[in-house]
């Protein structure tokens, strides 16, 4: 396949789509706020939103160091759904009872964005098709039953599990011997929802300071080259790109994911594929891939390309390698082979936030003012909206507005884990555990046994996720 044609980077095809925008204005130097939030996407305006909501007077300032959106809110795959990570540790942490309050919390999100989306006339091409994941080897298949059901005893009682002919009449893939449906999810453009969000914010007097690295974040500091923003609360929204700041190098793992999004397809290909129900999709494998069927019926796919760069560095325009692009390609097509004809028009790449424990965190520490949230570990286009109205209520309680909540008391609240190993560890890591993964899912696409390979099994045990 010849890569020249597509369009490789300028940070995501979501955004080739709407434009680039023109960034706001940068700090102009030393300033206060009540609450100064430091990041632009999804987690740091909807807290923004949701604090200004609640409490009209506060002073509220977001720093972002590119425009908003510039990170993973504006290069992801559109999946508005209710995974979690880490609710099965937080299970053993604190009781199932604690984690299925969460997973409630988490349905509940899904309808939250839609809510205010519709309330603030933000147009995201929001479709609420559900979510179709799908195995498609005896291995796959096994771990899906497994899947489906644990999430009915977090309390999915409306998920429905699916086999082969079932699964076909919704979306043809190929080879497909089962499926997990939930309808706890929709479809969405991300870029339009963070940039209805970044208007919304600013029409209720939050200020926003776009091309404003913040370089440091100390107790009631936040520090940039224009100047500093004092305020009792700093909060750090910064997900993926949390390493950019000092002395947060080992804090979250910045992880790389990559997508490729088709041209328009005809109405002959979709006749073959169907997905008339426009359901975000994912499967089973243990590198796994992501999809969703466009408004204007493309199919943007992603998946995992280069996992992790030494010193966890970080892209600037979202550039993908010409063989990632191949890769996420030969997905495509072997999972729905009327595409082969079909151009890429697009490619690109973002990073997302991973913890050690691989759990998604809120919290805000009283004695210094100092809060964060993420670490969603690619599933953070709702739980950005969870963290948020935490905060919010954290916020509140922490300055004698309100007293504990039901989102205040969710186990994910305050957890703490320890650092990424130093490098050259880290990077080993990360990319045996990934080589590791491709290589399970290879074997098992062509083994007749129904059990994990052993090579995901360790790669399971190395990553710190069982």
């Amino acid at each position: 396949m010849s890569t020249v044609s597509i369009a490789n980077g300028g940070i995501s095809f979501w955004y080739a789509d709407q434009g680039t925008p023109v960034p706001r204005e940068p700090l102009p130097g030393d300033t206060t706020a009540d609450v100064c939030i430091v990041g632009g996407g999804y987690t740091g305006l909807w807290t923004a939103y949701y604090l200004k909501k609640a409490v009209p007077f506060l002073n509220i300032t977001v720093l972002e160091a590119k425009f908003c959106g510039y990170g993973a809110s504006g290069r992801n795959g559109g999946w508005l759904y209710n995974g979690i990570a880490g609710r099965d540790r937080y299970a053993k942490l604190h009781g199932n009872e604690a984690a299925v309050r969460l997973q409630q919390a988490m349905n509940d999100t899904v309808d939250e964005v839609v809510r205010v989306a519709a309330e603030e006339g933000i147009d995201a091409d929001i479709h609420r098709g559900g979510v179709l994941e799908v195995a498609y080897t005896p291995a796959q298949l096994a771990r899906l039953k497994d899947f489906h059901s644990v999430e009915i005893a977090f309390g999915e009682k409306d998920r429905v599990l699916r086999g082969a002919r079932e699964t076909g009449e919704r979306i043809n893939v190929t080879g497909a011997v089962g499926s997990s449906w939930t309808p706890h999810g929709a479809r969405l453009h991300p870029v339009k929802l963070v940039k209805g969000l970044a208007a919304a914010v600013e029409a209720l007097g939050v200020t926003v300071h776009e091309s404003t690295p913040v370089t440091e974040i100390r107790p009631k500091h936040a520090h940039t080259p224009y100047g500093t923003v004092r305020a009792p609360y700093i909060l750090r929204c910064t997900e993926g790109f949390t390493a950019n700041l000092k002395g947060q190098k080992r804090t979250w793992l910045p992880m790389n994911s990559s997508m490729i999004a088709t041209e328009p397809l005809p109405r002959s290909v979709w006749d073959t594929i169907g997905w008339d129900g426009r359901e975000t999709l994912g499967d089973m494998a243990h590198a796994y891939m992501y999809a969703q069927r466009t408004a204007d019926d493309r199919i943007a796919l992603g998946g995992r390309g280069v996992p992790y760069r030494y010193g966890s560095a970080t892209d600037n325009d979202g550039r993908t390698r010409p063989a990632t692009v191949e890769a996420l390609r030969d997905i495509l097509v072997r999972l729905f082979p009327t595409t082969a004809g079909a151009r890429i028009d697009h490619a690109w790449s973002g990073v997302l936030g991973v913890p050690r424990d691989w759990c998604a965190t809120v919290t805000l520490d009283r004695s210094t003012g100092l809060g964060w949230a993420g670490g969603y570990v690619g599933s953070g286009v709702a739980t950005t909206n969870l963290a948020a109205r935490t905060l919010r209520d954290l916020i509140q309680q922490d300055s004698g507005q309100s007293g504990p909540t039901e989102l205040t008391a969710l186990p994910w609240v305050g957890h703490r884990v320890r650092r990424w190993e130093p490098e050259p560890f880290r990077w080993l890591g990360v990319h045996g555990m990934y080589a590791a993964y491709r290589a399970a899912d290879r074997r098992e696409l062509t083994s007749p046994r129904p059990g994990t390979d052993p090579l995901a099994q360790a790669a399971d045990r190395l990553a710190g996720r069982h």
